[in-house]
């Protein structure tokens, strides 16, 4: 077995056999302590916080049993091992009640012994590691609380524990609202660069042109407009994280420029000439499939190779339906307090509403629902507040026939009606899509998976209005 470290307390009031188990166990690596009765080893508990506590059961005094429980007083985390010649079920059962770790007759073997200790000492390693989670996370609103309580939230989490300390590269993928953000900011939160600038930038809000003067900053003069010199958000995030969002709207230009900086961790700003070193740890996002975008030729697979060092899939809310109604009531409450309001809840027929809804807009989409119904209902929410565009089975919200607003027989041919039909639709999407963003139009573009460009094409040329926005001049 290779050698760990770690410290033993050895409790037995034979001190032949103290002495015995502690040459086998500092064999290992691991130091060493003995008491010979009870009130010695709970001294030494406080005293010399050991990592591992092996009691034998029978003792003058105060017996292992007595021993373990007041030992879990003082350190809940404590394992603890009984070792005893008097084995039998009840005994083994009582000790087990006591909160000892395992059960140990005489005589055992060296290995059997030693792969007890290794593994009590592991699993106290482990659950360290997990009250440092639970405690940074907390810090940074705890990924349960906001995502929920499902089993496919909690593998998001066991997966950020085992990659927030190390310097690799996450992408994460999941759908539009499912929380990817969030997940990239608890990561930030556990690792060591967890005091340094977290810094985020959306690659899908950002104009092509504008794109790499905000990721690699710009000199005086650079370009029209540029009166003055500006950092980039890699500099900013010097030290600390970066997250590009939405990485596969980047365009192939940029993309070759990141690489190279990843590479040779330096950049030039925008009409720059000075070499600026940079250490940044990046986590991408993406709602897309860069391994398909890899295929499609629209992703470098250079790239895509530098950054897939560790991906994480976000689960979409209809993937964890167990986290609707949690979430449901968490946003019920905030909003309660928000408008000092007395909702007291949901409807069945509202929560069984909310449960076959696919949420197309994910944890987004139901926050936007809650707040709404929580403003306008009085005393419970029923499910006509949530003001979803409903369709049995279905993914996501219902349009109006493109053919009850033309004329089918209107001396057109079956190509020519459908071709109609399908700007119709193509309309009508894009105009609920802008509406739910509040016209923007970058987020428009994402929610439709589609690129920006696209988007600003087809609002201008459909000349459609939307909120913020007029003669097809919208946010975004």
């Amino acid at each position: 077995m290779p050698s760990c470290e770690g410290s033993v307390l050895i409790v037995d009031d034979e001190k032949n056999i103290c002495q015995l188990l502690s040459r086998l166990v500092n064999k290992e690596g691991l130091k060493t302590f003995t008491a010979n009765d009870g009130q010695t080893a709970l001294k030494m508990i406080i005293s010399d916080m050991p990592d591992i506590l092996i009691v034998d059961f029978k003792m003058p005094g105060m017996d292992g049993m007595e021993v373990i429980r007041r030992a879990r007083e003082i350190d809940p985390d404590l394992p603890a091992i009984m070792i005893t010649a008097y084995a039998d079920l009840h005994t083994a059962v009582e000790a087990m009640k006591a909160g000892a770790y395992d059960f140990l007759a005489k005589p055992f073997l060296h290995d059997e012994f030693m792969g007890i200790i290794l593994g009590a000492l592991q699993e106290k390693r482990d659950k360290k590691k997990l009250h440092t989670l639970s405690s940074h996370l907390r810090d940074s609103h705890d990924l349960m609380e906001i995502m929920g309580p499902s089993n496919a939230v909690d593998q998001v989490i066991r997966k950020v524990v085992r990659v927030a300390k190390s310097c690799f590269t996450v992408v994460l993928q999941g759908e539009t609202g499912s929380g990817k953000e969030l997940v990239a900011r608890s990561i930030h939160a556990v690792s060591p660069r967890a005091n340094a600038p977290f810094v985020p930038l959306d690659c899908g809000a950002i104009p092509e042109t504008l794109l790499e003067s905000e990721l690699f900053g710009y000199e005086k003069g650079a370009f029209t407009g540029a009166e003055r010199q500006k950092p980039g958000k890699l500099e900013l995030a010097n030290g600390g994280t970066l997250l590009l969002d939405e990485i596969s709207n980047m365009p192939l230009g940029s993309q070759a420029k990141l690489l190279r900086v990843l590479q040779d961790k330096q950049l030039f700003r925008v009409g720059g000439t000075k070499c600026i070193n940079i250490d940044v740890r990046l986590i991408v996002a993406t709602n897309k499939d860069l391994r398909a975008a890899v295929e499609a030729d629209i992703f470098r697979r250079d790239l895509f190779y530098r950054l897939n060092e560790f991906p994480i899939r976000i689960p979409p809310l209809r993937e964890r339906k167990e986290d609707i109604i949690y979430l449901a009531k968490r946003f019920l409450d905030i909003t309660n307090l928000e408008l000092g309001k007395m909702v007291k809840g949901f409807t069945d027929d509202a929560m069984e509403f909310m449960i076959g809804y696919d949420w197309p807009g994910n944890v987004r989409e139901l926050r936007s629902s809650i707040r709404r119904a929580v403003l306008i209902a009085d005393d419970m929410i029923d499910k006509d507040y949530l003001n979803l565009n409903f369709k049995e089975g279905g993914r996501s919200g219902t349009f109006s026939t493109p053919l009850t607003q033309i004329d089918p027989w209107d001396g057109q041919s079956l190509r020519e009606i459908i071709q109609r039909s399908t700007l119709v639709l193509e309309r009508e999407v894009i105009e609920e899509a802008l509406k739910h963003t509040s016209g923007n139009k970058a987020k428009a573009a994402r929610l439709l998976h589609i690129d920006y460009k696209t988007m600003h094409t087809k609002v201008k040329r459909m000349r459609i209005f939307s909120e913020g926005g007029q003669n097809g001049r919208e946010k975004g």
